[in-house]
């Protein structure tokens, strides 16, 4: 698994303003702009901190980010894709250890998670994954 984002970050929309040499091997499989929802708060990032911590994960050097925090990532990766049902894996991290991990699923006929997380910054995390995957999918 590749895909590393921050838990707190709760993606809204994909970012085209931000630069990102390489959009497709972004953590979401392209970059958003959102909302950090960090200490109880929901604050908008600067282009800046969104760009280096948001998207990225790892954000250590990020005010927002919590000392006592739970994770300081998560990542995400493609399990199953059935043509039916789409299995992602996850895995929340902290300091590059893993902490928690398992799957949400997806339905493809009926468009609707079947199982999902109950964490909504990371459950969007992985819509948005998911959406990204689904345009790059074969068809």
């Amino acid at each position: 698994m590749r895909f590393v984002a921050c838990p707190f970050f709760y993606p809204v929309e994909r970012s085209f303003a931000i630069g990102w040499a390489f959009p497709a091997r972004l953590p979401l499989g392209a970059g958003f702009c959102g909302t950090c929802r960090a200490g109880g708060m929901e604050v908008t990032p600067t282009d800046e901190e969104q760009r280096d911590f948001c998207n990225l994960g790892y954000a250590k050097g990020c005010e927002k980010m919590p000392a006592d925090c739970y994770a300081d990532c998560v990542r995400f990766a493609l399990s199953k894709d059935e043509g039916t049902k789409i299995v992602l894996q996850f895995v929340y991290e902290r300091a590059h250890e893993p902490i928690k991990h398992g799957v949400v699923e997806y339905d493809c006929v009926a468009h609707a998670w079947t199982v999902s997380l109950s964490d909504v910054c990371v459950q969007r995390q992985a819509e948005c994954y998911l959406a990204t995957y689904l345009e790059r999918r074969p068809r």
